[in-house]
């Protein structure tokens, strides 16, 4: 069995912590002896820098990775508005399209051992016409880890999410949990009712309010097998 040298991740919503897990996996990762490094395809609410755009998790993946990784090749669509991106890219005239998202990606993938490409929102976000944050996975052949954001809701929003990703012919290769909820009542029976449910192993509960680095600790890397 080959180990991974792609993966995506995904989320049950926005706002749930993809580029946190995303770091702490780069960071468990790198300290297990892989060249990984992080990616961004798509970014909205990027901000104007004297370097150019700039997007607070495309740099934090940045920041998590090998260091002289050129912000460009991490994150190829930088656009403005904190909005979806099929309407961020539309304020601006920019029609999203796979080629040279591939391109960037087919970059990393030559130069390191293990690309961690993060979406953006949920599985299903727009990303132009006809074309949805999924479609990434799907036409990459990206094994998929979801993040659960650990709060009230979470079980639906896991399993439909999980349904969604499996239905559109992707492996699901694990799942995070994250903290976002630190007063989150039942934790311990919500997390032991998604491990019972969930088609995937959990990787690991990230605990509220402790930087990736440190949170790696924690991640199974031997549930993520190839």
């Amino acid at each position: 069995m080959t180990r991974l040298d792609r993966v995506f991740i995904a989320g049950t919503d926005t706002g749930i912590g993809k580029t946190h897990a995303s770091c702490a996996l780069l960071h468990a990762l790198r300290a297990a002896g892989r060249d990984a490094v992080g990616m961004k395809p798509v970014a909205s609410g990027c901000e104007e820098t004297p370097e150019g755009l700039r997007n607070e998790d495309a740099l934090a993946l940045q920041a998590a990775g090998p260091a002289g990784v050129a912000y460009a090749a991490i994150n190829p669509v930088s656009l403005r508005a904190p909005l979806s991106p099929h309407l961020a890219a539309a304020r601006e005239g920019v029609t999203i399209t796979l080629p040279p998202l591939r391109a960037a990606f087919d970059a990393l993938r030559a130069a390191h051992d293990m690309v961690v490409v993060e979406g953006v929102g949920g599985w299903r976000v727009p990303l132009a016409p006809g074309l949805f944050a999924s479609d990434i996975a799907k036409a990459w052949e990206l094994p998929v880890v979801f993040v659960v954001g650990l709060r009230l809701g979470c079980l639906s929003h896991s399993l439909l999410s999980a349904e969604a990703i499996l239905a559109d012919g992707c492996r699901l290769a694990g799942w995070i949990g994250n903290r976002i909820d630190p007063a989150m009542l039942a934790v311990d029976e919500n997390v032991a009712t998604l491990r019972e449910l969930l088609p995937a192993p959990c990787l690991g509960v990230l605990p509220h309010g402790v930087p990736p680095a440190q949170a790696a600790a924690g991640l199974d890397l031997a549930a993520l097998v190839g």
